[in-house]
C-alpha cells in the first residue's frame, strides 16, 4: 500500500512543483551506484515547508550524499539563511554541487568533510553552541552512519536551540522496527540496524529534553523539538 499512495503523492503533489534543479539532481541521484541513500522527494517537500513554516534561519546538515536534501533546504531558507553540511565524502558532495550552483544558493551552504562526531565536537569546541547548550541552529537534519545515532542526538541537541527542530531519518527501517527481530528475509545487517533503530526510538520517546513524534514518510523520519 505504502508503495501505492507514495507515487499517488509525489505526482500529484511533488513532481508538478519540484525546483528543475532538485529534479535534475534527483535523476542524477538515482543513476548513481549508491543512490538509494537519496532523500525522497516527498520528504524534502515536507521538510522545505517545515523549515519556512517554523521560520529558520540556520540549519545544520549531518549526511549530504549528493546533496539532494542540501538543495531542498538552501532553497527553502531566506536569503540570509545559512546550511551547515557534513559528509565524510566531498566527492559525493562535489556531484550534486554543480546544480546548488546554478539554483543560486550554493552562498548559503557551508559544506565540512569528514568523520560527523569529529566535526560536531570541533564546532562545539569553536562556540558554534554556547557553553550553556543553547545552540545557534534552528533545525537539523541527520542522515549518516545509523550506528551512530545516539552519539548525533548528544551533540545535535547541543547545537540547536530551544525550539529548534532535530529530524532523524530512517527511523522505520523498512518496517523493521514493528516487526520480529527474527522476520524471513532479514539480514545480518538489517537486523543489527533494526536493533538500533529500536533503542534510538524509544530513547528519544523517553527523552525529557524533547517533544518528539515518529512519522511514517518516506522511510520514517522521527521528528525532535527541544524544549530544555
Amino acid at each position: 500500500l505504502g508503495g501505492i499512495y507514495t507515487q499517488y503523492v509525489v505526482e500529484t503533489m511533488v513532481y508538478p512543483r519540484e525546483h528543475e534543479c532538485m529534479r535534475e539532481l534527483r535523476l542524477l541521484t538515482q543513476q548513481h551506484p549508491w543512490g538509494f541513500m537519496g532523500s525522497s522527494p516527498d520528504q524534502m517537500q515536507f521538510f522545505s515547508m517545515l523549515l519556512k513554516m517554523t521560520g529558520a534561519k540556520t540549519t545544520l546538515e549531518v549526511g549530504v550524499f549528493t546533496g539532494y536534501s542540501l538543495l531542498a533546504t538552501a532553497l527553502a531558507l531566506p536569503d540570509d539563511g545559512k546550511v551547515v553540511a557534513l559528509d565524510k565524502s566531498r566527492e559525493w558532495y562535489d556531484l550534486g554541487r554543480p546544480f546548488i550552483e546554478k539554483a543560486g544558493v550554493a552562498y548559503k551552504v557551508d559544506f565540512r568533510a569528514g568523520d560527523g562526531i569529529a566535526v560536531l565536537d570541533r564546532m562545539l569546541l569553536a562556540g558554534d553552541g554556547e557553553e550553556n547548550g543553547e545552540g545557534k541552529f534552528d533545525f537539523a537534519y541527520v542522515d549518516a552512519d545509523k550506528q551512530r545515532y545516539a552519539a548525533y542526538h548528544e551533540r545535535v541537541l547541543r547545537l540547536v536551540r530551544v525550539g529548534g527542530v532535530v529530524a532523524y531519518d530512517n527511523t522505520l527501517w523498512g518496517g523493521s522496527v514493528a516487526m520480529p527481530r527474527d522476520t524471513p528475509g532479514s539480514s545480518d545487517h538489517d537486523r543489527v540496524v533494526r536493533d538500533i533503530f529500536v533503542e534510538f526510538n524509544a530513547a528519544v520517546a523517553a527523552d525529557d529534553r524533547v517533544e518528539a513524534c515518529l512519522l511514517p514518510i518516506a522511510d520514517g523520519v522521527t521528528l525532535c523539538r527541544r524544549v530544555k
